[in-house]
């Protein structure tokens, strides 16, 4: 064996090292981040698969197409409040379902809204009431990756609640917040290119039937845009606040 290709089995040995020496190097999820003048949408794009088997076990939340005969028209949100999906109704006896968080007990809200308005990266303004709660909260907190709020936000009518994401996505699938519906920064991402003002939101109340835990359909991509929905008059329950976080 030369001098050289013993010098070659040396750095690889040290390149194994190296990696076995950071736990789960060659399966966890690394994402590319821009700076503060980029954009910081970039943070969300994966750059290694995520084979971690706690990902494994969320997969009936991730997003993906499904069965979902119903009577609201394409292009209606649905919140399965008790099972935690959002869905986005396509027609024809199907829907995207998105796993969510929502409101925990005492905040769980149901009715009938509209989305008002929509932003990117929202700046958060924690209101009177849940200051007096968490007196710890800062009075404000700009847009970006570090905002309770995520990338995006729609709001619901004139109320305080709002579909959002979330920079915890351990919390999805879980009754966490103050009874806004959160959703993976991802998965917001997409619904918000989906949906427009004027859209009807349907919240579920927690009483309603909760569905057995299935195994997750497989997932389907999909790239057709939903078409608009109707305006429709606010039923909005006022128990409770939707503020985003806990």
């Amino acid at each position: 064996m030369t001098r050289r290709m013993v010098r070659l089995l040396e750095v690889a040995a040290l390149a194994a090292c190296a990696a076995a020496a950071v736990p789960g190097l060659a399966s966890a999820q690394s994402y590319a981040y821009t700076g503060p003048n980029g954009n910081p949408d970039a943070i969300f794009a994966p750059m290694m698969r995520d084979d971690r088997p706690e990902a494994s076990q969320a997969a009936r939340f991730r997003r993906q197409l499904v069965a979902y005969p119903t009577r609201e028209a394409a292009g209606t949100i649905v919140i399965d409040t008790p099972n935690t999906y959002l869905y986005l109704v396509l027609g024809g006896g199907k829907a995207l379902r998105y796993g969510i968080g929502v409101g925990r007990e005492g905040f769980t809200w149901s009715g009938v809204e509209t989305i008002s308005r929509t932003a990117e990266w929202p700046d958060w303004f924690p209101p009177a009431e849940m200051i007096a709660r968490q007196p710890y909260l800062p009075r404000f907190m700009a847009g970006g990756p570090g905002n309770p709020l995520g990338a995006r936000a729609l709001y619901l009518g004139n109320s305080q609640y709002r579909i959002h994401g979330t920079n915890d996505p351990t919390t999805i699938g879980h009754h966490v917040s103050s009874g806004c519906i959160r959703l993976t920064n991802e998965d917001v991402m997409d619904l918000f290119g989906r949906v427009k003002v004027g859209t009807r939101v349907v919240v579920l109340p927690q009483t309603a039937h909760r569905a057995p835990v299935a195994r997750a359909p497989t997932v389907t991509p999909v790239s057709m845009a939903p078409s608009a929905a109707p305006v429709s008059v606010s039923l909005r329950s006022d128990r409770g606040f939707g503020y985003g976080i806990r």
